[in-house]
């Protein structure tokens, strides 16, 4: 009997499992259906580490990005790029004001400033109330990979690729787990069992519904005009934009609220969210998305659009009022088995920390 086996070999999965050896566990495998680590949500995402300024309805989810900034940096500074980080407010149809902002980012120690003329003028002033520059940066998925590659390496965790579960059966003995690989399926058993499937999480979970809303969503990459290089812009607090630096590709990623998700279901286990990305037609709102965009920022419309990286988004249907981003992490009954969602990448260190509360079975 293997004594951990973690499903999912995205950025939280690898963590999870490179931890676990950490508290001295001798035998953790890591199950991963794709070819590769961290090619799905880990990938496909704006690639932003989250300084707290995108949470004004949420101050918890806010004050939690803010802490583990500089931890993640320090962590994982090798995959981390810098940008000028700026955050604008929108006069109409924000949820909230440049005085709240302020107050905010002061509560949880957030540097933030009034953009300097060149980049205030980048906007609209018509319709953007204030303009501020922040401190954020963006992260290199590749260059995650390879790190939390090598760590999981050097902790003696067994990387199984190709390899999907099909079928959990758990009770206080131990956890029996269904795995498939090519056209053979196999038993495997493990003392406990962490679910960090991401949006295939209800599925390998079972039993009660875990709370959990799909989005199929569209990342643009676009090469921006020249005076966005080497910078990031966030129009919020609504249904407005942002693009930034994707430096896994070189290019800036344009997300916008109304028109990046394309479609949306709680969870209720009755579909196979991959399986619904997979048979999407995945017909393009860019144009609209950048049209939108240079309202506020004109020269955006300058932007040359490369393509656009479809995904499921998986977020908690409790927390869509106050946009916060907080993680599931729910045990079977049985107490082998774990299911584990995080809102953000950074919220990676509030996982471990949860998960050292926890007594794990023999």
């Amino acid at each position: 009997m293997t004594a951990a086996v973690v499903v999912g070999g995205g950025f939280y999965g690898a963590m999870i499992a490179v931890h676990l050896r950490a508290r001295g566990l001798a035998d953790v495998r890591l199950l991963e259906a794709g070819s590769f680590l961290m090619h799905g949500a880990s990938f496909v995402n704006q690639a932003r580490v989250h300084g707290g300024y995108h949470y004004l309805r949420s101050f918890t989810t806010a004050y939690r990005s803010r802490a583990n900034y500089a931890r993640f940096l320090a962590r994982f500074g090798e995959a981390v790029v810098g940008f000028q980080a700026v955050y604008a407010l929108a006069r109409r149809n924000s949820k909230a004001t440049p005085r709240q902002m302020e107050r905010l980012c002061a509560d949880i120690g957030a540097p933030l400033e009034p953009a300097p003329p060149q980049i205030a003028g980048l906007f609209d002033e018509r319709l953007i109330a204030r303009a501020y520059l922040a401190e954020e940066a963006a992260f290199d998925a590749g260059r995650l990979a390879r790190i939390a590659e090598q760590a999981l390496t050097e902790a003696g965790v067994a990387i199984t690729l190709g390899a999907e579960v099909t079928g959990v059966e758990a009770d206080r003995e131990g956890v029996r787990l269904a795995v498939r690989s090519g056209e053979r399926e196999r038993p495997l058993d493990a003392g406990v069992v962490f679910n960090c499937t991401y949006s295939g999480l209800q599925r390998i979970a079972g039993g009660a519904p875990l709370g959990l809303k799909h989005e199929l969503t569209e990342l643009a990459l676009v090469r921006p005009p020249s005076e966005f290089e080497g910078l990031g812009v966030t129009v919020m607090d609504g249904p407005f934009f942002s693009c930034m630096p994707f430096p896994a590709h070189g290019l800036h990623s344009l997300s916008h609220v109304r028109y990046t998700p394309h479609m949306s279901w709680t969870e209720a286990g009755e579909r196979d969210p991959y399986a619904v990305l997979d048979a999407y037609p995945k017909a393009s709102r860019v144009d609209r998305m950048l049209r939108d965009a240079a309202r506020y920022a004109p020269v955006l419309a300058r932007s040359e659009v490369v393509e656009s990286l479809f995904t499921v988004k998986t977020v908690l249907t409790r927390n869509e009022g106050d946009d916060g981003r907080p993680i599931l992490f729910e045990r079977h009954p049985s107490g082998r088995l774990f299911s584990i969602l995080g809102g953000k990448i950074d919220n990676v260190f509030d996982v471990l920390e949860r998960l050292d509360q926890e007594e794990l079975p023999a």
